[in-house]
């Protein structure tokens, strides 16, 4: 099982975006998603927010909040298992550019209007709606959302 993490930086009411358009192979290629990644040996979830975060945009993020944990379950990929976090304070200066991709501020309210995963639609529909910390489960038929659990409940998708 892979292990990761992903954080929505807030500012504004925005949240910054990652556009995954420069690696030649990408599964997340083509798709907005926050800033992460997997992590390294050793690492603490908090530990591999922080320096994810850091090496994409050159921000260190201060006191980032833990919102959720969301497996994901693939007929295609590894089992991956990510730690889902938000911050609203951080220091430095936004990077111009990411190895990863485009960085941009998105106000919230344009999120959804993004190319995302459809499991994404669902915990930033937590996040926006400040749901207390929640296990999330999304299981994928190729790039399609087959079904979703909410702590052990299936959910509508």
């Amino acid at each position: 099982m892979v292990n990761s993490t992903l954080c929505y930086i807030e500012k504004d009411g925005s949240y910054l975006m990652l556009y995954r358009n420069k690696k030649k192979i990408d599964a997340n290629g083509g798709k907005w998603i926050g800033v992460g990644g997997k992590f390294l040996e050793n690492e603490s979830p908090d530990d591999c927010v922080v320096r994810e975060t850091l090496e994409e945009t050159g921000l260190r993020l201060v006191l980032p909040k833990i919102r959720g944990i969301v497996t994901f379950v693939s007929d295609k990929y590894e089992t991956e298992q990510m730690f889902l976090f938000t911050s609203d304070r951080f220091e430095g200066a936004l990077n111009t550019v990411c190895d990863e991709g485009e960085l941009r501020w998105i106000p919230k309210e344009q999120i959804g209007s993004l190319n995302l995963w459809e499991g994404d639609r669902l915990f930033l529909k937590l996040l926006s709606d400040d749901a207390p910390f929640f296990l999330m489960k999304l299981e994928y038929c190729g790039d399609r959302l087959e079904r979703a659990y909410v702590n052990g409940a299936a959910i509508e998708i």
